[in-house]
């Protein structure tokens, strides 16, 4: 069965036109599935049955592997029976009537706005990391961009006179996002200040470098987020991603509305944005409890 994961790969890339990071996704999640069919000893796409995949699903569960995550390996399991179906490698798709997982909205994590201001505050200094730290903390929390985004972000698709930028989300949508006043002050001096020295000749095309002058990769930055952090002493546990949920929860708290902020998030369904609808809600309740004389 391993042969056909690189036909499916294959296939993610030229007929789904798939982002490398969600073609990613998928191959872990079948090279796990792949491996457990192996233990049952299928041998061919005619051998496995729909119970094979429950199986499979409920040995995650019992791995402690979240209702999310296995909602998303069963995705992955779908298009790759799909996949064997079309290109005629399997008659039948023994995970079509398997039902998905349900999953318990969590709700995100966010900081409040104090909080960013000290993660923005412990990223001052005079080194050219420093300013780079800063102006790229600042991107990420005046647009709500994906940090996959936001390292992949190239010059020209950042304006900082006009206050915008494009960038290229999931399913290859690009979308246009407003960049505010502090994220391009802190943008201009980091390019005039830090980016210049860190490429001289002005040879990459990426807005963000690396100390070295090489793309900033997700890991790197996550690393940047979770020193600055500590630097901060914010003890919560927080990602590049918790400042995406920041974006979205101050913006609906200030008065936007759920459609501009799913536009800038570039969520492709309103429902993905209602999560922090849930956010600001419990949150007006907590502050109602706290403050009214009848809380």
């Amino acid at each position: 069965m391993n042969e056909y994961l690189d036909l499916f790969t294959s296939y993610l890339t030229v007929e789904k036109g798939l982002s490398a990071n969600t073609r990613c996704a998928y191959s872990r999640d079948l090279v796990r599935y792949l491996d457990f069919l192996d233990k049952l000893g299928r041998r061919k796409a005619s051998d496995i049955t729909s119970l094979d995949i429950s199986s499979f699903l409920a040995g995650l569960q019992k791995l402690s592997i979240g209702s999310r995550s296995r909602a998303r390996a069963l995705s992955s399991i779908r298009m790759f029976h799909r996949f064997m179906m079309i290109e005629g490698y399997a008659d039948s798709n023994p995970a079509a009537i398997i039902e998905a997982p349900r999953s318990l909205h969590k709700l995100p994590q966010f900081l409040d706005s104090r909080e960013v201001d000290a993660l923005l505050a412990a990223c001052l200094g005079d080194k050219p990391e420093d300013l780079r730290d800063l102006a790229m903390i600042e991107m990420l929390y005046a647009t709500g961009l994906r940090v996959s985004e936001l390292v992949n972000l190239k010059l020209r698709e950042v304006n900082l006179d006009s206050g915008y930028l494009m960038t290229v989300g999931k399913g290859n949508k690009e979308r246009l996002v407003p960049i505010g006043n502090s994220a391009r002050e802190r943008g201009a001096l980091y390019l005039t200040l830090v980016r210049s020295l860190m490429d001289p000749d002005n040879q990459n095309p990426f807005f963000f470098l690396s100390r070295l002058g090489g793309v900033m990769s997700r890991q790197a930055f996550w690393n940047i987020i979770k020193k600055r952090s500590k630097r901060a002493a914010i003890w919560k546990k927080i990602s590049p991603h918790t400042l995406r949920h920041s974006f979205a929860t101050h913006l609906l708290e200030n008065g936007a509305d759920l459609r501009s902020v799913q536009i800038m998030l570039g969520h492709a369904d309103l429902s993905s944005t209602q999560i922090y609808t849930h956010v600001t809600r419990d949150r007006l309740k907590r502050l109602h409890q706290s403050i009214h004389p009848r809380g």
